[in-house]
């Protein structure tokens, strides 16, 4: 999995890039077919955003949080991402199930 971080308007210091790898590294332990994450941090008066787009196969998520405090701002982006992977993952297994009960159900009656 490979993971961008770009900012607008902030200093990307070398602490608060290596917080968002290891935020969104965690994606992948439960799913394998992430390819990409694009991260963007943004500060906006007194608003710390964090959004990101990650490209999974066959589909992109997006997420985007708001908190007073960068750090905080991504631990609820990660957090956010956290949750739709996994109900991802749980349309793409439920989806590939069907398919094959389906295909069984269609052999049984041949």
């Amino acid at each position: 999995m490979q993971i961008n971080v770009t900012g607008h308007q902030i200093d990307l210091t070398t602490s608060l890039q290596d917080y968002v790898h290891e935020k969104l590294r965690r994606l992948e332990r439960h799913y394998d077919h992430i390819t990409q994450v694009h991260v963007v941090l943004n500060i906006e008066k007194l608003k710390h955003q964090a959004e990101a787009t990650v490209h999974v196969a066959g589909s992109e998520l997006f997420a985007n949080a708001e908190a007073a405090d960068m750090y905080a701002a991504i631990d609820q982006l990660s957090a956010k991402l956290d949750r739709q992977v996994i109900k991802h993952k749980e349309k793409a297994v439920d989806h590939n199930h069907g398919s094959r009960e389906r295909k069984h159900a269609h052999t049984k009656f041949e």
